[in-house]
């Protein structure tokens, strides 16, 4: 691991080739390997069956690839389906703050804010952290396949970090270094070396744009000319790491063996159907045979179905089949899911029946309750974090949490308790109408109260005016 002290250490002249340095070490790191296998696990290439090769041994004991044997690959999407249903069920409503009343918080973080920390939250999840970076008026998600942190030795904060990317291997890798007062620009260039027969050519990282501050102030004249009239940035590194959890890992971590073991003995399930590797034959009165024409007897049936068997004495091939063992299998395969969704904490809809009371449905969400209280905190820091960048000032996020509901039940409990309510909490309670939707209800209330009285105040508030038909009088 490099830090950002190992950073210090080199100087102007020394950074195209630390940050070359440190994508590489970044690459070799097993948390950047772990989110890379992540990545194709939530995209349903799951390396492990799909790297399986059937082997057969020949007479000498060297193991070859069995080409004759079918060799389906059956993957199964738990990882996509599990994130996403934790993501979701904190952050699929978006993100409101407590006293962020009349909206103006969200209008300063902009419309893709929530779509920003959803996809920050996911990457979160399957790579263990990801990085959020506020530039001037919006955020930006550097997954960590993508960004090399450099941690603070002395206090553990990120100190400064380093944004990659290659669109292809032939194509040129662009990088920039993050730093408290600025950013810069790097670019591979390819170059030659020796001469005649000994020329090479070989990539280099080279500085393509010098640091520049976050901010910048313009001024443009009329024919379009630009002068730069001031330069400001932030008091910290404007980018925030997001942590997937307390365990500070992906979710891949103890969930991967599951995944592959239910795989193979799906697709295991799949090849038996397909080629019959359970059949067999007993061979009689060949004695004769060697170990080689048994061989070449054994290829034959499996290659063509069909062998000549030597006539005379009683010589004779006799098949025999056995069952495959469905239900021990299946039985096996239930239980691995219902493992996998245990060990997650998620919210398996098979276990839920149609008619559950919502006594029922809070007892099977209190595994995904618990460890969205886990995520939600992680959530809450970053959000709390990118406000302090921002110089907007900290309010506590609030999470209108995905799921299902007796919703029938749930109403009439709130109705039930309605008379002792005021009506926007009545509104926020009712399991169909959003945050956003409650504001917008109580704005056409208070016109329709207005219209109905025929006076400037809504009706919550003229209710509540003392009478001054006797000062008037008077």
């Amino acid at each position: 691991m490099l830090t950002y002290q190992d950073f210090l250490k080199v100087g102007e002249d020394g950074k195209a080739a630390f940050v070359d340095m440190a994508i590489g070490v970044h690459k070799s790191s097993e948390m950047y390997e772990i989110a890379k296998t992540a990545d194709l696990y939530d995209r349903q290439k799951n390396k492990t069956i799909n790297e399986y090769v059937k082997t057969m041994f020949t007479l000498a004991g060297a193991p070859i690839e069995d080409f004759t044997a079918s060799n389906n690959k059956i993957t199964c999407n738990f990882f996509h389906r599990l994130n996403t249903q934790r993501c979701t069920y904190s952050l699929g409503n978006g993100i409101y703050f407590a006293n962020d009343t009349n909206g103006t918080l969200k209008q300063q973080l902009g419309d893709a804010f929530d779509n920003a920390v959803y996809d920050a939250g996911y990457y979160a999840l399957i790579h263990g952290v990801t990085f959020g970076f506020w530039n001037v008026d919006k955020l930006h998600v550097f997954p960590l396949t993508e960004f090399v942190p450099l941690w603070d030795e002395m206090d553990g904060t990120l100190k400064a970090g380093i944004r990659f990317w290659q669109i292809d291997d032939s194509k040129p890798m662009i990088a920039v270094l993050y730093e408290i007062d600025g950013y810069t620009r790097f670019q591979t260039v390819t170059k030659t070396r020796g001469k005649g027969k000994d020329m090479e050519t070989y990539s280099e990282l080279e500085e393509s744009q010098p640091k520049r501050p976050y901010k910048l102030t313009v001024r443009i004249n009329e024919v379009g000319d630009e002068t730069v009239i001031g330069e400001d940035g932030y008091s910290q590194l404007p980018i925030v790491p997001f942590w997937g959890s307390k365990l500070k890992q992906s979710t891949l971590v103890g969930m991967q063996q599951a995944i592959d073991s239910f795989d193979l003995i799906r697709s295991g399930f799949a090849n038996d159907l397909t080629d019959c590797a359970e059949i067999y034959w007993m061979i009689e009165n060949c004695g004769g045979m060697n170990e080689d024409d048994l061989a070449r007897f054994r290829d034959r049936l499996k290659l063509n179905h069909i062998v000549e068997v030597p006539t005379g004495d009683g010589a004779k091939a006799t098949p025999y089949t056995q069952e495959i063992p469905h239900a021990a299998r299946m039985e096996y395969l239930n239980s691995i899911r219902t493992g996998i969704y245990e060990d997650f904490g998620g919210l398996d809809v098979h276990q839920v029946n149609a008619d559950s009371t919502n006594d029922h449905l809070e007892a099977a969400y209190q595994p995904l309750d618990e460890n969205a209280d886990d995520f939600e905190r992680h959530c809450i820091e970053f959000i709390q974090q990118i406000l302090v960048i921002a110089g907007i000032e900290p309010d506590m996020p609030i999470f209108k949490r995905n799921r299902i509901s007796n919703q029938k039940e749930q109403v009439e409990i709130v109705l039930q308790e309605a008379e002792y309510l005021d009506t926007e909490t009545i509104l926020s309670k009712l399991p169909n109408i959003t945050p956003d939707e409650v504001k917008e209800i109580m704005k056409r209330r208070d016109r329709e109260s207005m219209e109905r009285f025929g006076t400037n105040k809504p009706l919550e508030d003229t209710e509540n005016q003392p009478d001054e038909s006797e000062d008037s009088e008077e």
